[in-house]
């Protein structure tokens, strides 16, 4: 019986900014006061503020001859930084998620953005499928005779992944791990595109929101805005200063008058 799953999304890493160093640079370049004056820490963010600020030595009025006065609170700096569409300065900072139980149509059109990107995806060429978990989307749940007949191709495609295994003997002694690699990869070809897999993701702020705007779209496909909506959720806790630009639709999309920063 095919396991039923949700796409899920986890973020397992951010940005890490190391402090006692980024102060040392503000005092040599006499902008410690900038430091002392914060009042909540919020390490993309930050490092986003950074990058902007040394741009221009726009950390107090004077440091640069030309810049006789700053914004001085950091959500109305970064703020700025999205209406002007200043997005360079949002590649310093990087996520890393873990995309679950995503499916392989998921994962054939989420590949396509590739700038400002990292990704690692399950093999199937190496990991060798028992169970073939499978995401029905609310609409076809309520389907009965859809997901009874979707549960019977998905069944009788397991067990035929059972048969395979047994057939050529992979838990044999003494099988190597190349003819497993070469079995195990000639036995994917009879998974379903929907089999669930997971996906490690990695992307800077700028390609999230690019990616956010694009696969919330209305015309996106339904479990591609699925994700993409988690991310921006998560984001939006996240860095709220960077995302807070965002409205949401009645049909889920994420709109600003801030595209492509």
């Amino acid at each position: 019986m095919p396991t039923p799953v949700t796409p899920t999304v986890r973020i397992i890493g951010r940005p890490h900014l190391d402090r006692d160093e980024l102060n040392r640079y503000l005092t040599e370049v006499g902008a410690q006061g900038w430091a002392s004056q914060r009042t909540h820490f919020n390490d993309a963010q930050d490092v986003v503020e950074v990058a902007g600020r040394t741009c221009y030595r726009s950390w107090a009025p004077r440091l640069n001859p030309n810049v006789t006065r700053v914004r001085n609170d950091s959500d109305e700096y970064l703020g700025n930084i999205v209406a002007h569409r200043h997005g360079s300065v949002m590649e310093h900072a990087q996520y890393t998620f873990i995309l679950q139980d995503v499916s392989r149509v998921f994962t054939h059109e989420w590949v396509r953005h590739r700038q400002g990107v990292a990704i690692s995806q399950e093999s199937l060429r190496y990991v060798r499928l028992v169970d073939l978990p499978f995401w029905f989307p609310e609409w076809a749940q309520n389907d009965a005779e859809l997901v009874r007949r979707g549960h019977d191709v998905l069944t009788a495609l397991e067990e035929f992944q059972e048969w395979m295994a047994d057939h050529f003997q992979l838990d044999a002694p003494g099988v190597s791990f190349h003819e497993k690699k070469a079995k195990t990869s000639f036995m994917r070809r009879f998974a379903p595109e929907g089999l669930a897999t997971v996906l490690v993701w990695s992307a800077n702020i700028r390609t999230i929101r690019h990616v956010i705007e694009t696969r919330t779209d209305e015309g996106a496909e339904e479990e591609v805005r699925l994700v993409a909506n988690q991310i921006g959720e998560l984001m939006a806790i996240e860095t709220p200063a960077l995302f807070d630009d965002y409205v949401i639709t009645d049909g889920g999309a994420w709109t600003t008058q801030h595209r492509k920063v």
